[in-house]
């Protein structure tokens, strides 16, 4: 205990002489060395304490506020598909929208029926290749509030586009929005909106509207909703076919409501609103008036239709389960790339975020609900084998492919060039299957594989092979899934692996050449070197059929075969650090971290001795007699 009593003793003891020291340095005149003093103290404040303290004075109310809390909660259910590449979120201000380094229009469609989902979005139909034909109908109930911070989540693997508003007085409201896969003249809107506060609220909110439409003709219909009957705007008119005289009748269907909600304190209120859209093919004008009462039967048939589908909660949950199950398929086969921080290169959220913006415009035919049985089967009998699909150079190299989808424009002309480009290059086959067959032709363009007299090749210069490619569950005959990876290893040196997913029969792959003996594939991986020719050829082949590869090596003329050299470290280091002199040895780091320790602690040391000389000057200026 004494020992205890000593040492803080002695500890007041100093501080009181530090403090003696610091007031008699005050109370001196204003030298060359307390300059230095003071200079160094506020360097040091500015660089190592002034960003930690500004953000905590400055980011203390927005980290607890009502808004940040509830992006946090919106978001949570997404960070696994943010991190994955499956989901794009979009700020809705401008000053976090730069930060985010891909600008995604929102976007749904389902080849019938699209929309980009801002504020004052227009439906789509077809026209060509792409829903690039506006019909001048607003379609979106959205809270006007401009004080909310409002952003988007695409969820690509279930085509929802999920919007969040959050207010500074604890209000929520969330929308979900999809064009539904299997009834494609369906368009879906549920909105959810929590008052958690003591108060009731009355929101003002956008209806739907008609903008430039001047032949539209707008009346109101009773449809039974349960035991009630709700109103129901139909609008229908004339839109007029792009450098022709023909028209296409387009008839509207969807829930009329009041433009004010009204939500009691600490309650929340739920919306269900389903919009349908028929529309005729291009006719001509003097065969309009017969098209416009088709159409406008069938969109009101297919409105009562779909109220009596979901006349409880889990009907509409089924409704939406049997959408999202349909894009979830149609992202089976896909696609991997390893990240890059080189300028210019195209990563997985680019590719992704184009995949679903191609698939958006096409139909998935097999899977809609008035489909013919024969029409099913052929398509499921198409996407089993494509002769003659992909016959380029690989899609990730072409940069008009791959422009920003920051607009509905950019958008609709990306979509028509990449269907142009795959129905050319002999995926026509696969292309009128629908999106399943759109999807397939894609991941293989991505590697310029192709389906070539019997067997699977794959056509790419080694020297493209400087990251790691995952070609996932590529359709092969009728139960065959075929996988493929290219993966750098530590030599700078690229390897393919190849394994089956499925298979209904025994299946062989050869590396360049084929002058090795077929390898049998199953379901574990099964490696194969790079090889380089002369002259160029494939560096895979894959078939089912042993003696037709075994026939290969004598028609694949080649006068060189050697592994492929490894790729150059500046290369590499390109990708994964941005620069060439990234993945330089880590002594080379641990030397640069303890020059600029040694630094400070001579800096400390400087400081120190300047007022312990300081404070030795003065106490000898006080004892002089």
């Amino acid at each position: 205990m004494e020992r205890v009593g000593g040492n803080f003793s002695d500890m007041s003891r100093r501080a009181g002489e530090f403090l003696r020291r610091l007031n008699r340095i005050a109370d001196g005149p204003m030298t060359r060395k307390k300059l230095v003093i003071i200079c160094l103290f506020v360097i040091f404040f500015v660089l190592y304490m002034g960003p930690g303290l500004m953000n905590w004075l400055l980011g203390s109310e927005r980290a607890f506020g009502n808004q940040n809390e509830c992006q946090h909660s919106a978001l949570l259910p997404f960070e696994s598909a943010l991190n994955e590449y499956d989901a794009h979120l979009r700020q809705e201000t401008s000053a976090t929208m730069s930060s985010l380094g891909h600008n995604f229009v929102p976007y749904v469609g389902n080849g019938y029926l699209g929309l980009a989902l801002e504020h004052d979005s227009y439906l789509n139909i077809k026209y060509g290749r792409t829903l690039s034909m506006p019909v001048y109908y607003h379609p979106l109930y959205i809270i006007n509030d401009y004080e909310m911070k409002e952003f988007t989540v695409a969820e690509y693997k279930k085509g929802i586009v999920h919007r969040f508003q959050c207010s500074n007085t604890g209000l929520q409201i969330s929308y979900q929005y999809y064009a539904h896969r299997t009834i494609p003249s369906l368009f879906v809107q549920e909105i959810l909106i929590s008052n958690p506060t003591n108060k009731e609220k009355v929101l003002k909110m956008s209806v739907p509207r008609v903008s430039d439409w001047p032949t539209s003709v707008k009346q109101t219909i009773k449809l039974h909703q349960g035991v009630d009957s709700k109103d129901y705007e139909v609008i229908t008119g004339m839109i007029p076919v792009p450098q022709s005289e023909k028209v296409v009748a387009a008839t509207v269907v969807s829930r009329k409501m009041s433009d004010s909600i009204r939500v009691e304190a600490k309650d929340a209120l739920e919306l269900l609103i389903f919009t349908t859209i028929k529309y005729s093919k291009a006719t001509s004008k003097l065969d309009y008036a017969k098209q416009k009462d088709i159409v406008e039967k069938k969109a009101i048939d297919e409105m009562e239709k779909v109220i009596a589908q979901t006349g409880d909660i889990t009907a509409v949950r089924k409704l939406k389960e049997n959408h999202a199950r349909v894009w979830q398929g149609l992202w089976d086969t896909g696609f991997y790339i390893s990240d890059s921080k080189a300028d210019g290169v195209i990563n997985g959220d680019h590719i992704n975020a184009t995949i679903y913006a191609i698939l958006s415009q096409v139909r998935s035919f097999e899977h809609e609900e008035h489909i013919k049985p024969s029409v099913r089967s052929e398509i499921l009998r198409i996407l089993t084998y494509a002769e003659g699909c992909y016959g380029g150079h690989s899609t990730l190299d072409a940069l008009n492919l791959w422009k920003p989808l920051n607009s509905l424009a950019n958008l609709n002309t990306i979509a028509s060039i990449w269907l142009l480009t795959l129905e050319k290059q002999g995926c026509y086959k696969l292309m009128n299957a629908g999106a399943s067959g759109v999807n397939q032709a894609m991941i293989l363009s991505f590697g310029s594989l192709r389906f070539s007299n019997q067997h699977l090749e794959y056509n790419i210069h080694p020297s493209k092979l400087h990251r790691d490619f995952l070609f996932r569950r590529l359709n092969y005959g009728n139960m065959t899934h075929v996988n493929i990876s290219v993966i750098l290893q530590e030599d700078n040196k690229a390897a393919i692996f190849v394994a089956l997913d499925r298979s209904d029969r025994t299946y062989y792959a050869c590396d360049a050449g084929c002058l090795d003996s077929p390898v049998q594939l199953g379901p574990y991986r099964k490696y194969f070197p790079v090889k380089l020719t002369e002259p160029l050829t494939a560096i895979l082949y894959v078939t089912a059929d042993k003696q037709h590869m075994e026939e290969l090596r004598h028609t694949i003329h080649v006068k060189e075969v050697v592994e492929a050299p490894a790729h150059e470290h500046h290369v590499i280091a390109m990708h994964k650090h941005g620069h060439s002199l990234g993945g330089l040895n880590p002594l080379f780091w641990i030397s640069i971290i303890a020059l600029i320790v040694v630094f400070h602690l001579f800096l400390c040391r400087i400081i120190m001795n300047e007022f312990c000389d300081s404070g030795v000057n003065y106490k000898r200026l006080y004892n002089k007699p």
